[in-house]
Formats: structure tokens, sequence, C-alpha cells
């Protein structure tokens, strides 16, 4: 059989067709009328996409190079901050930091768990500058309690700033930027927006602006304060990444179009698909046998699964592009050879994951070895799962459709 080439990873995503299509007609100058109308659109959308009132800005960068920023900008060397690490990423953190020169505090978890709020609590300190967090933790597919902690620093009253990676996290994990009060969030291109890696954005509140007013970490290309001064020209500080800009322009129109022109609506639908299509795909794993890395707190936009004991999750990752041409993902740093991961991200719909579930029984049925496997389990799972979501889905927008009429009616 011919085999076609499926990216099942949380970040390069597949592409929206689209947004390569903006990329291949995006030949314009960027120190254009053209280029800054598109550009100021962009960050426009961007705005409702994160879901804030905040500036939100576009940097030629991976999402990494938006998390240093976060740290180079509002934070000077000796400032006492925490990280909140459970896994690869948040490890991260408290490398960027330690590299400008803070005193880190760390609040961990296991690989495939999230940390507690009364160990935040107790970890927090009055002089801590910020907080530095993941909404999902990619190398886990474990979920963290942004509004938790959020509520946390707001009990506590904590001038703590609240930056989070939602590299990940934006586009499958509903979040409430400006009611929780978070101060910094990133998202990175290659994730739930569909298109090539290569940009970076954030949003800083105002707290956080003020911080970047004071710090005395040096800085050129990540001097947020510049790249904001030219965003409001409708410029980057630097020359942008153009192409990509045309294709993050597309996809918004995408969303938006998800949600019948509404972009906060079709980020809903967005965050909506990837949870059922997680949901899904953790039914069919567990009614075959495999075992769920993180059961506890699972992500949106990937699933950890164990290998079968006494195999390489290596197996799992080869047989299915060897087979099917579907790629997905192995741990990552000392989980490599015990885990592989699902994503759910973006442009992934009921028929891939229904598809994946299929070559994932094929691959079970040959290499996998698990007792009383049978045929169409681990599909009837997922099957069931949709069928039950999707009533629920739409039940509540019948609901919410009565209940506006009756107030238009009033």
């Amino acid at each position: 059989m011919i085999r076609k080439t499926r990216l099942f990873t949380p970040g390069p995503t597949p592409l929206l067709p689209a947004a390569q299509f903006a990329m291949a007609a995006a030949d314009i100058h960027h120190r254009t009328p053209e280029f800054r109308a598109l550009y100021q659109r962009v960050l426009e959308q961007l705005k409702a996409f994160v879901g804030t009132k905040n500036d939100v800005l576009l940097m030629a960068c991976s999402g990494t190079g938006a998390m240093e920023a976060s740290v180079s900008n509002l934070t000077s060397p000796g400032d006492r901050v925490l990280v909140l690490s459970a896994g690869k990423f948040g490890e991260r953190w408290t490398a960027i930091a330690k590299a400008y020169g803070c005193e880190v505090d760390v609040v961990s978890a296991p690989y495939g768990q999230t940390f507690s709020l009364d160990e935040v609590r107790k970890a927090l300190k009055i002089e801590t500058r910020a907080v530095y967090m993941q909404a999902t933790e990619t190398s886990t597919g474990v979920r963290h309690d942004v509004e938790g902690v959020a509520k946390l620093l707001k009990a506590q009253e904590s001038n703590a700033l609240l930056v989070v990676d939602a590299i990940t996290g934006l586009g499958t994990t509903h979040l409430d930027v400006d009611g929780w009060g978070v101060d910094v969030i990133i998202g990175g291109s290659q994730k739930a927006v569909m298109i090539p890696p290569g940009l970076a954005y954030l949003s800083l509140s105002d707290r956080a602006w003020e911080a970047a007013e004071i710090s005395l970490n040096p800085r050129y290309y990540f001097d947020l304060r510049k790249e904001r001064k030219s965003a409001q020209k409708g410029e980057s500080a630097y020359t942008p990444a153009v192409a990509l800009i045309a294709a993050l322009g597309a996809a918004l129109d995408f969303i938006a179009a998800q949600g019948g022109g509404d972009l906060a609506a079709g980020r809903r639908n967005l965050v909506d698909n990837a949870e059922t299509c997680a949901a899904m795909t953790r039914a069919a794993l567990q009614a075959i046998g495999l075992k769920l890395f993180a059961p506890t707190s699972p992500a949106a936009a990937a699933t950890a699964v164990y290998a079968p004991e006494g195999m390489d999750s290596g197996v799992v990752v080869k047989e299915l592009k060897s087979r099917f041409a579907a790629v997905v993902t192995n741990g990552q740093g000392e989980m490599k050879g015990q885990i592989f991961r699902i994503a759910h991200i973006g442009l992934f719909d009921y028929m891939d994951t229904i598809a994946l579930i299929g070559a994932l029984e094929q691959v079970a049925a040959s290499a996998l070895k698990l007792p009383d496997f049978e045929f169409g389990k681990a599909l009837v799972a997922a099957q069931k799962v949709y069928a039950e979501r999707t009533r629920t889905q739409k039940e509540g927008g019948s609901k919410k459709e009565a209940a506006e009429e009756a107030l238009a009616a009033r």
C-alpha cells in the first residue's frame, strides 16, 4: 500500500494548506505600507487568539528565544525567582534564569506529575521577583494548574510576576490570561497556529513592562522595549520573518472561520478539538492495556504513554513510521526509550485520530505482545468518547443559544 506521511508530533505540527499558500505569495518588503498593514493586523489577531488586551509582540526566533527574553527583560543579576519544574522545559527555565545571574528556587515534581500548590506556597518568598512555569509540559504530557498558581500569588499578595510558557498550551488549554493575572504568556509558531518553526510571540502586562524598564540585564536583539516601540509603527525592530508572518495571518483567519468569524470562538473550538482528540487517544490506549504516563493531570497538547514492560518505546515509534509513515515522538532525556508521545495540537481532527488509533492496533497486534489484545478495542473506546463529548458539546451549545435568544427577547 502507498504511505502518506502524517505528523503526530507536538511541534512541528502539520502545516495548514492556506498558510503554505500565503508563504509562497509573501513576496513583499518589510519596510513598506503593505507589510505594515499585514503586521498590524496579525498583532491585533494575536491578542484575540491569546485572549488578552495587552500588547503582543512577534519575534523571529524559537519559543526558547521568547523564554530567554522573559528572563533578560524582567530580572536583574541577583534577583530571586521561582521555577516550577516537572520536565525538560521546566528545567530549561532554571538554566536560562541561572545564565542571567538569578538566584533560582525550584519546586519540582517527578516526570509525569505536576507540583502541588502547597509546595509553591512554601517556596514563595517576599523577595521573589518572578514565577516561571509551563502551561503544559510537552516532554511528559502533563498539564499544570496555571489558574491555581495565579490565585495563590494573589492570595499571598505577592509582587512576583507570573510568566507562563504556553508554547503548547495555547490552542490546547482554556486560559484566561487577563482574568487570572498572567503577566507574560509565550507561544510558538510551530504549534497550534499550524505554521513552520521560526516565530515566537508573547504578551506582557503593565506590571511586566514596568519590570522591563528597571531590569539591569544586558539586552540587544531581545530588547522587548525596542520591539514594542517598533510594533506601534507596524514594524519589527529587526528583519522579520515575512513569509511566516503572512502564514500566521492566514492561520489566524482559518481559526477565526472555525468560530464563525470570531477568533476567540475559533480559539475555544480549537481547544475543544484538542481536548476531544486527546480524550479519544487516552481511552484507546488504555483499552488495549497500555499505561498512561500522566494519568492524573493529562494535557491535551500531547499524550504520553509507557511502552509495554520490557520494550523500548522506540519500537513503537519505528513501527508506526516504517509501516504507516505516522510520526510520533519518543521520550526526552531520561524518559527516552520508556515513553512515546502522540500530539493533538493544531490541525489534528477526528479522522486523524481514528487513523492513528487504527495504526496503533496494527502495531499492537504484530509487535507489542499485549495480553488479551483484540482488534477493535481501541477504536470502540475512542468512538464512545467522541460520541459522548460531541453530544455534550452540542447540548451545551443549544443551551447557550437558547439563553442568548431569551436575553435578546427581553
